[in-house]
């Protein structure tokens, strides 16, 4: 099996990182400081191009494979990007745009995806409830079909750019008989009465990224925003671990690669009992396992989105692997990164407790690894 990288997607990802570096990362302690969704860093992404890199050109993408589009991810990460604004574009592109790429009528494509490629338009996604987080099938936030238009009435929460969103997916019942066969999608834009947005929780980390709940009053949507058809909202979703296993998963590897450079030059410059602490096996075996985390962690990323570019679809068995895997194992590498530093790893000017905290959703987000154990130990 050969999922090797091109000289093309190389050059590229170096241009990704030098872009990062001088045009974004630099914002990114202030505005983590701030807890504040940093509203023009997210539009150079969509002016770089990155926002809708893999839709065609005339939906305001560049057409690019996969394995580039998810490159791209890696790439902010190495950059020291902060996470809540990639929590933000990972959420917006692929959990959001992408869903009405794949399954939205050729009017619903060209009215949102070239405003949501150029970042001019932000998208969410509504999946998660107060009572349905991983047991998708119990939402209970409804639509119910009324001529011309859908009425929606319910909640949801723990949702990445709830607050900023002027396009939100949300997945809602259409038949509360049917279990998850009874899902079903809709698109709500910004300012449809009966539809509001509650204050951004305050986190621990990825806090440059608002999350917080959405809800619906008596809103009535119109019919020609269901995207698909009724009933497959939950395969919908579903479709969506393929990305969420893949580009959202590709930064933290990316802050692997930024958490190894830092602690390297910090190890190589940092003195003590008259060497520098690089020179101490403790500090080197660290930096080893911290190395032996990130190529793993690459493979398993790359590999995902290697397959789906052969066409061929990843199972819930893989996917659940790479989310695990990913998930968990990224902890240890970036907890090393601040003990590392010593004092300075605790201060946020060092930027490895920032990377800290952003990781500690991992293992939560989009599937907690004891959802992911179970779901491996089912199909085994």
């Amino acid at each position: 099996m050969d999922f090797s990288i091109t000289e093309e997607q190389r050059v590229f990802m170096k241009q990704v990182v030098r872009f990062a570096e001088k045009e974004i990362a630099p914002r990114s302690e202030e505005f983590d400081l701030r807890a504040e969704f940093d509203v023009a860093s997210f539009r150079k992404l969509g002016d770089y191009g990155i926002l809708g890199l893999h839709f065609p050109e005339e939906l305001g993408g560049s057409g690019a494979d996969i394995l580039t589009t998810v490159m791209a991810g890696y790439a902010l990460g190495k950059a020291g990007v902060d996470g809540g604004l990639l929590l933000s574009y990972g959420a917006h592109t692929f959990l959001c745009a992408d869903t009405i790429y794949v399954h939205g009528t050729t009017r619903q494509k060209q009215k949102y995806l070239p405003k949501l490629a150029s970042g001019e338009l932000i998208g969410c996604m509504g999946l998660t409830e107060p009572s349905a987080g991983s047991d998708v099938a119990s939402l209970k936030t409804k639509a119910e079909k009324k001529g011309n238009h859908y009425i929606l009435n319910g909640s949801k929460t723990f949702i990445t750019n709830s607050s900023v969103a002027d396009v939100a997916l949300i997945y809602a019942k259409t038949d509360k008989d049917k279990g998850r066969d009874g899902i079903s999608c809709f698109i709500v834009e910004k300012g449809t009465p009966g539809f509001s947005a509650g204050k951004p929780f305050n986190k621990l980390g990825m806090r440059t990224s608002y999350t917080g709940e959405l809800f619906f009053d008596d809103c009535v949507i119109p019919a020609e925003n269901l995207v698909g058809r009724e009933g497959a909202g939950f395969s919908m979703a579903l479709q969506t671990v393929e990305w969420d296993r893949s580009a959202l998963l590709a930064p933290l590897v990316g802050f692997m690669e930024f958490a190894i450079k830092k602690s390297v030059q910090y190890a190589k410059q940092r003195k003590q009992f008259g060497r520098p602490i690089a020179e101490f096996q403790a500090i080197k075996h660290k930096l080893a396992e911290m190395k032996i985390f990130k190529e793993a962690a690459e493979n398993v990323v790359f590999r995902t989105a290697w397959c789906k570019d052969q066409g061929k679809s990843v199972n819930f068995m893989e996917a659940a692997v790479a989310k695990l895997f990913v998930g968990d194992w990224s902890l240890s590498p970036t907890n090393d990164a601040v003990m590392l530093h010593g004092g300075y790893g605790y201060c946020h000017e060092y930027q490895m407790e920032r990377i800290f905290r952003d990781v500690r959703v991992a293992p939560i987000g989009g599937g907690t690894s004891d959802i992911q154990k179970h779901v491996i130990s089912r199909m085994l």
